[in-house]
């Protein structure tokens, strides 16, 4: 079998306006449109943006990945046919599903290196976008909302870029399972202390899990 790593689609794109719903307007960076190449900074890919930073964005959060494999599923599901980068992503990839990545885990795309840093956590943009009332709550029962990662290192990244494990996480906490502590055990004090003992995971997460450990500890 296959298993090699592969971009299936590179896409940018900056804040727009997205109609939805009977005319309702909003500003959002879902939208994005796929391309060739494209240079990965710090802060993400250039020519790329976010609307709404609280949830998106910053270097913890540059860069959106989500496997290909579930268009085929969503797809099938829903009885549609899904745009390209519908969730937002700017890498769509294959043989990177989230019970087989790791939070921490060290990829190198292109020139660039980036980590794993937290499971996407979707948001109703996303149902708006696609205009399916149960996509939403379908991605966080089944834990398949991609992941967002950080960037060790810039540099280039094309369409046809290789992708290459350069370093698998020490404690193997995959992203599916982050997804499961994050969404379904709320009050299993051990999983979630060991997901915020991760050095790597990325900042907000830390500060939400911690945030909830303070509050059964005071019941």
């Amino acid at each position: 079998m296959n298993h090699v790593k592969k971009i299936h689609n590179l896409s940018i794109g900056t804040p727009k306006t997205l109609i939805y719903e009977n005319g309702k307007e909003m500003n959002t960076g879902i939208c994005k449109e796929s391309v060739i190449d494209a240079f990965l900074t710090k802060d993400g890919f250039q020519g790329d943006g976010v609307a709404d930073l609280r949830f998106h964005g910053g270097s913890d959060r540059a860069v959106c990945i989500y496997p290909y494999e579930h268009y085929a599923l969503w797809e099938s599901e829903f009885k549609t046919t899904l745009p390209v980068s519908t969730f937002g992503e700017n890498l769509t990839v294959t043989n990177m599903l989230e019970k087989d990545v790791h939070i921490g885990d060290i990829f190198q795309i292109g020139e660039a290196v980036i980590q794993i840093t937290q499971s996407r956590i979707p948001c109703s943009t996303i149902t708006k976008r696609t205009n399916l009332s149960l996509l939403l709550k379908r991605m966080v029962e089944t834990g398949y909302t991609g992941y967002l990662c950080r960037v060790l290192e810039e540099g280039a990244v094309r369409k046809d870029s290789q992708i290459k494990l350069l370093k698998q996480h020490p404690e193997r906490l995959s992203v599916l399972v982050a997804n499961d502590i994050y969404f379904q055990r709320l009050k299993d004090k051990e999983s979630i202390q060991k997901l915020i003992n991760i050095q790597e995971l990325a900042t907000n997460w830390r500060e939400s899990l911690t945030g909830r450990l303070e509050k059964m500890d005071t019941k």
